[in-house]
């Protein structure tokens, strides 16, 4: 048994065989080769074992996208679990200040008092970046009975207020059918609410760093007159594993690298018809050179000058199989996804930049792994 292993190991797989493992099948009806074999990136009778320059040489990153609020960006070369695991701690485990505690003083519009605070708390906020992920920390929940101020402070505690009264504008026209011109304060946006600093936030949160929601046009309720909202408002950090409210990302996704091979050549009102079944820019059209023309075998003989379908950006795709619904194309054209090649999309809600949340979600995955590390040694004592 260990002969025929090394001899295995001395007669690596083919480019062939590789492609063939790192592909998903897409076919008409079905899905193939979509769970991956028991141990990830391990064969029966090859010489797989870990290494970290091995990773390296097939690990790498490339950008497409890199703005403030989303960044889209691919990570090749990894395992489907290590590209959850970022997913899922970019959505539930990098801390973000929100809106926690709502004190209502006076509420008499139609919103009740618990479906306002529940509006309030989905508001993000934005500020210094220094002050909110370095100079704030956790704050402590108060335990049943004790005061909820007591462990408020400076450090752990944002304070914001809301004071709008709708009222009858004198100067619009008795039939205006606006509400907006008829009435003063008509309706409530985030711009309404007021950041009130204390103690050493005046250091962090001034001007330009001053704690503001990130889309200042939230409508959060309508008033009519006499009607008034008077409240304030505690904000704490917290993580997306505890509410949806805390988490620093709109949408933290990725999919997986789609393919497309022509195994046989589509030329003239085929290659146009085969080009309308992808989204655009993914096939696009070129002539069939004289060399190709008259190379034998090709599939082009007598074809020169002709148009032919080539597929130019394979990552716009939304694997529609459309194409594989058309009768002209069987056999011609092959679809599946790179099973090791993950395109991440994240969208922050403001308090973070879209490419830091990345970095930030490694830091965690590296911390958990230390600590990790560290109970398994603990246990081999």
């Amino acid at each position: 048994m260990k002969s025929a292993q090394k001899a295995s190991w001395r007669n690596p797989p083919s480019a062939e065989e590789l492609e063939r493992r790192n592909t998903v099948g897409i076919n008409l009806e079905t899905v193939t080769d979509v769970t991956s074999v028991d141990f990830p990136g391990h064969y029966p009778g090859e010489d797989l074992a870990y290494s970290l320059d091995r990773f390296r040489a097939g690990f790498s990153v490339k950008f497409h996208q890199n703005d403030a609020m989303n960044a889209s960006f691919s990570l090749m070369g990894l395992d489907a679990s290590l590209a959850n695991a970022f997913r899922r701690i970019l959505i539930a485990e990098i801390p973000m200040l929100a809106i926690e505690n709502v004190y209502i003083e006076n509420n008499t519009s139609v919103i009740q008092d618990e479906v306002l605070a529940h509006r309030l708390g989905l508001i993000p906020f934005d500020g210094g970046r220094d002050g909110i992920h370095n100079f704030l920390k956790w704050h402590k929940k108060p335990q049943p009975g004790e005061d909820p101020y007591a462990g408020c402070f400076d450090w752990n505690t944002v304070r914001l207020e809301l004071d709008v009264t709708c009222t009858v504008n004198p100067d619009a026209s008795p039939d205006e059918q606006d509400p907006r011109i008829a009435y003063n304060n008509a309706h409530v946006y985030a711009k309404d609410i007021v950041f009130v600093p204390t103690g050493k936030q005046v250091e962090y949160f001034s001007g330009e760093n001053a704690i503001v929601p990130v889309n200042p046009d939230i409508l959060i309720a309508k008033l009519r007159p006499r009607q008034t909202i008077n409240l304030s408002m505690h904000m704490h950090k917290g993580i997306g594993a505890d509410h949806a409210k805390f988490s620093p990302v709109a949408t933290a996704s990725y999919r997986l690298m789609p393919t497309i091979k022509i195994l046989k050549p589509i030329i003239g009102a085929d290659a146009e018809k085969f080009a309308k079944c992808f989204p655009q820019g993914v096939i696009d059209l070129e002539e069939v050179t004289p060399e190709e023309a008259n190379q034998a075998g090709s599939g082009y003989e007598s074809h020169a000058g002709e148009m032919k379908a080539v597929v130019v950006d394979p990552m716009k795709d939304t694997v529609s199989r459309e194409c594989l619904r058309h009768a002209e194309f069987e056999g011609k054209v092959k679809l599946g996804r790179r099973r090791d090649h993950f395109i991440f999309s994240i969208e922050s809600t403001g308090q973070w930049d879209s490419d830091e949340l990345f970095m930030e979600s490694v830091k965690h995955l590296k911390l958990k792994c230390k600590k990790l590390e560290q109970q398994v040694i603990n246990m081999a004592r």
